[in-house]
């Protein structure tokens, strides 16, 4: 059956038709959707993990023991789960394992934009990388038979552009696999120094079969037109080049980007008179083509950040640029903000009027950063808010012990700040630490993690208490906050960045974007007692405007949170009476 299908959606289906058994993922967009859409299959265990290394080892786990198994994340991600990545490389696998990782060139929604098919290299590991959905599909099904022919995970690279476009796909039957037996192996599987010196030379072997695989692999493909151009290229670079050149050139479309063959290279450049390299981010094909002792033309002429366009690779390799119609310039700029009604906004308000230093995270909540709260000095990387803090308090000592917190949301405490936390109480630094408790995983779309009590299919699950984890790490004073409350938040952070021992503050209130959370009515302004004084506006909710001199509140917007009614001297910002 054909269908319109969003690339991740694909990929997901190919999971299922391909008879996989267990994913294990930490939500990170553009790769989010892929284990959405696999919890929506029933044949399919489905789990958000706590993080990506987590939900690395769980999957190999699964395909050590026999059934098909499946991890999903971010390309920062990866970098997480880089650990049992370079090792199971060694050991290899069982049945079939895919690692999903999503780039994300342009930074959309992510703090850098490194380029993962360096991973595979490093790590010796094949990588595909689909240009549509009905490749994420039908490349997925074939991950999973390279896998198992070659005893190795495979990459399966998506990208913004891929992960969230849609495009046709043809569907078919699910194909479960027998279980395959489970034999103790140690020489395989458990990576002590002399089992892995043996194991790495049948890595270096299994390189070199992967190459002789991609000289004839259907994954690899010659579309001959004008011998006057020839482009290699790969992912969404191949619908550009497409739409720039169609048959006026002749393209070797590259679906597996590691490890790249080299004959069909040398024997596709020889046919063209011109050869140029496609590729967003780094050069590795073009790398890759002038080790085999090609002339191209690539990053010479192509940038190195940001995402294409059809119109950057016509202008750049001299074709027809489209001329469409522009936007008008004199449109406004819609910055990113906190949700109106948003828990954080009472805490970073305060954080803000106190004049903390604030080592922060990374969420929904790194918008706090954003004027006019600006209420950030640093954000890092998942987790490096409390282990940022303890190392600047270490470093200046009492001159910021009493003015510098970190905030972390409670999924990222989950991922990578419990260590962190940990690293605190065992040398003592005299830090406070604020967990933004949405009781959500905000920034992604709203996925369950081990603090809500709830699976990935919103069913009960194991919760884990903050309060009690906290003092469990060896923390005497851990308190509860309600952000809407602005005097209590206050006294709150005064008071533990007074006290002279670590401090936990539990910043809870669910976002106001779930289903499940009643608002009340939306505030109003009496324009009369309005002083226009705009000490509403310091709060930068975007339900609050000035007009005509006055406090104007959105109706569709506000969800009375009273937040900003504890701001107006005047009473002038009020809920109406009925």
């Amino acid at each position: 059956m054909k269908q319109l299908m969003l690339g991740n959606a694909a990929a997901a289906r190919g999971l299922y038709e391909a008879g996989c058994s267990v994913v294990s993922s930490y939500p990170g967009t553009p790769s989010t959707e892929i284990t959405e859409e696999a919890a929506k299959y029933d044949e399919i265990y489905c789990e958000w993990a706590p993080n990506e290394k987590v939900a690395m080892e769980v999957a190999f786990g699964a395909a050590v023991a026999g059934r098909r198994s499946f991890c999903g994340m971010k390309h920062v991600g990866l970098n997480v789960a880089a650990d049992p990545l370079f090792t199971i490389s060694y050991t290899g696998i069982n049945a079939g394992m895919i690692i999903a990782v999503a780039d994300d060139a342009g930074m959309h929604s992510s703090q850098n934009e490194q380029d993962s098919r360096h991973y595979a290299i490093a790590a010796k590991l094949p990588m595909l990388e689909p240009s549509d959905s009905a490749e994420a599909l039908e490349f997925t099904k074939l991950a999973y038979e390279i896998s198992e022919q070659f005893d190795t995970p495979v990459f399966l690279k998506m990208c913004t552009r891929v992960a969230h476009s849609q495009s046709i796909v043809e569907t078919s039957e699910r194909v479960l696999p027998e279980l395959k037996p489970y034999e103790k192996n140690i020489a395989k599987y458990v990576m002590m120094p002399g089992n892995a010196k043996r194991r790495h030379p049948i890595v270096e072997q299994r390189t070199k079969d992967l190459i002789a695989y991609a000289e004839t692999s259907p994954l690899n493909r010659v579309e001959m037109g004008d011998t006057s151009i020839g482009i290699i290229t790969s992912s969404t670079s191949y619908q550009y080049a497409k739409e720039v050149f169609g048959d006026k050139a002749c393209i070797l479309k590259l679906g597996m980007i590691h490890p790249l063959p080299v004959q069909k290279i040398l024997d596709f450049a020889a046919k063209v008179d011109r050869l140029v390299i496609i590729e967003e981010l780094d050069s590795i094909i073009e790398d890759h083509c002038k080790k085999l002792g090609l002339e191209v033309t690539g990053k010479d002429v192509l940038p190195c950040i940001d995402e294409f366009s059809q119109n950057l690779i016509a202008e750049k390799l001299g074709m027809p640029v489209h001329k469409g119609k522009a936007l008008d310039e004199n449109i406004p700029v819609r910055p990113p903000v906190m949700c109106a009604g948003c828990p954080h906004r009472g805490l970073f308000y305060t954080l803000s009027k106190l004049k903390c230093t604030v080592m922060g995270d990374i969420g929904c909540y790194t918008l706090g950063a954003v004027a006019p709260l600006s209420a950030m000095d640093v954000t890092a990387c998942m987790g490096a808010s409390i282990s940022s803090l303890h190392g600047f308090n270490k470093a200046r000592g009492a001159e910021s012990e009493n003015k510098t917190v970190a905030v972390i949301g409670d999924s990222t405490f989950m991922h990578s700040g419990m260590t962190s936390l940990a690293n605190v109480a065992y040398n003592q630094s005299n830090s406070t630490v604020i967990i933004l408790d949405n009781s959500i995983t905000g920034m992604t779309g709203h996925q369950q993690n081990p603090t809500t009590g709830y699976n990935i299919k919103g069913d009960p699950a194991g919760k884990i208490d903050l309060e009690a984890l906290c003092r469990a790490m060896g923390f005497g004073r851990v308190r509860v906050v309600d952000p809407y409350d602005l005097k209590a938040v206050e006294t709150a952070v005064r008071e533990e960045l007074a006290a002279d021992e670590p401090s936990v503050i539990i910043s809870r209130r669910p976002c106001a974007l779930l289903k499940y959370v009643k608002h009340n009515k939306p505030l109003k302004c009496d324009a009369d007692k309005c002083k226009s004084c705009k000490a509403c506006m310091k709060l930068g909710c975007p339900a609050i405007s000035m007009k005509n001199g006055k406090a104007c509140i959105d109706q569709t917007l506000c969800v009375g949170c009273d937040v900003c009614t504890q701001l107006c001297a005047f009473g002038a910002l009020a809920r109406e009476e009925g």
